[in-house]
C-alpha cells in the first residue's frame, strides 16, 4: 500500500528553522531518504518552493479566481511529502516518527493513496488512466 507523508509547518516553524544551516537540512533530509531507499520503501519525495512564490486557485466563483502568494494569514502550509510503499498505516507512521521534522508547529499528516484498482474498472477515464500508466511503465 502506498501512503503520502506530508510535511506541515507553520510561521513559527519557519521562524525556529532560521537560523539552521541549510546544509544542515539537506544532510539530515538526504540520511533520512538514503535510509528509506536502502529499505525499498522510498516511491518519492519532493520539497516545495516557498508558498509566498506559489499561488492559489479558488473555484469558490465562477470562473475561479488566482491569488499570488505569499497567503496572507495560514495555519499550516504544505512543504512537501514523501510516498512510501509499506504494509500498513502503522508501518508508515514509524518511518513518519523518524522523519527529521523537529521544530514547532511542524507535522506529519499521514494518507493513504489508494490503488488504481479500486477504482471502479468499468470507467472510461479508470481505463484510459491504467492505459497510460501501463504505457509509462507505472504498472
Amino acid at each position: 500500500m502506498k501512503y503520502m507523508l506530508i510535511m506541515r509547518s507553520t510561521d513559527q516553524t519557519f521562524e525556529a528553522a532560521a537560523d539552521v544551516d541549510f546544509s544542515e537540512i539537506l544532510d539530515s533530509m538526504g540520511a533520512f531518504n538514503d535510509e528509506m531507499i536502502n529499505a525499498g520503501v522510498l516511491v518519492a519525495a519532493e520539497g516545495l518552493e516557498d508558498a509566498s512564490l506559489g499561488v492559489v486557485v479558488d473555484y469558490s466563483s465562477q470562473p475561479p479566481v488566482v491569488t499570488d502568494g505569499p497567503y496572507g494569514e495560514t495555519k499550516e502550509l504544505f512543504g512537501g511529502f514523501w510516498i512510501l510503499d509499506v504494509a500498513s498505516q502503522q508501518e508508515a507512521v514509524e518511518w513518519a516518527k523518524r522523519a527529521p521534522l523537529a521544530g514547532p508547529g511542524m507535522k506529519a499528516e499521514i494518507r493513504r493513496v489508494p490503488s488504481i484498482d479500486e477504482f471502479p474498472q468499468d470507467n472510461k477515464w479508470v481505463q484510459k488512466e491504467r492505459a497510460w500508466r501501463e504505457s509509462t511503465g507505472q504498472l
